[in-house]
């Protein structure tokens, strides 16, 4: 297999892992639409994907995947930080505002950032994603071609990831009614519930 055949096949399964409703996914949306801090969040997303993905394909998923306490530990911080942001999208539903996209409505800088870092490393999710299943499937390739095979898995992420955040700006006409920012944030509220519960369950299983 040649370099181009590897990088494509990192693109194609990457893009697959991260082309889902997810926490990570649903705040970028969101920030989107508000076009509030796309670049630097969008970038962050990316970057945190290239790092772990990186560290997959040098070998760090087997030592993730063998660490049980870890996992424990990501899995509950993630389910509680994921249980208060559903919270938080719940009550925003209650009281819809119509956002004009380009208005300063929104987190500043500094809690958009840490936001999305708590969304990016509090999900246990990424990690098997990107560390684990990424970095066990790069074992098919050698030398250059897994090399290949991790840079077309991180070029996946940053693709969609600005995508996602800047072209969530053609949806904006959409979102200039109050209900509509209800249905998106109840949306969300019910994506972050399911993901927390279901960490919950996971955690509890592996009791």
């Amino acid at each position: 297999m040649n370099l181009v055949s590897a990088g494509i096949s990192g693109f194609a399964l990457g893009g697959s892992l991260i082309i889902a409703i997810g926490a990570q996914n649903a705040f970028i949306l969101r920030q989107g639409l508000i076009r509030s801090h796309v670049f630097i969040l969008c970038l962050i997303c990316a970057l945190a994907d290239a790092v772990l993905i990186a560290a997959g394909v040098g070998g760090l998923g087997t030592i993730v995947s063998q660490s049980p306490v870890l996992i424990s530990v990501v899995t509950i911080g993630g389910a509680i930080f994921l249980g208060t942001y559903a919270v938080m999208a719940f009550r925003r539903a209650l009281n819809p505002a119509a956002m004009v996209a380009g208005a300063p409505e929104g987190m500043a800088l500094k809690p958009a950032v840490l936001t999305c870092l708590a969304f990016t490393f509090l999900n246990p999710h990424v990690y098997l994603d990107t560390v684990v299943l990424l970095g066990s499937l790069s074992a098919a390739f050698e030398g250059a071609e897994r090399t290949a095979y991790g840079a077309g898995a991180a070029t996946a992420s940053f693709v969609w990831f600005f995508g996602l955040g800047y072209g969530a700006r053609f949806l904006a006409p959409l979102f200039g009614r109050p209900a509509a920012w209800r249905v998106l944030d109840v949306l969300i509220g019910v994506v972050m519930s399911l993901l927390a519960l279901g960490l919950v369950v996971s955690f509890l299983r592996g009791q």
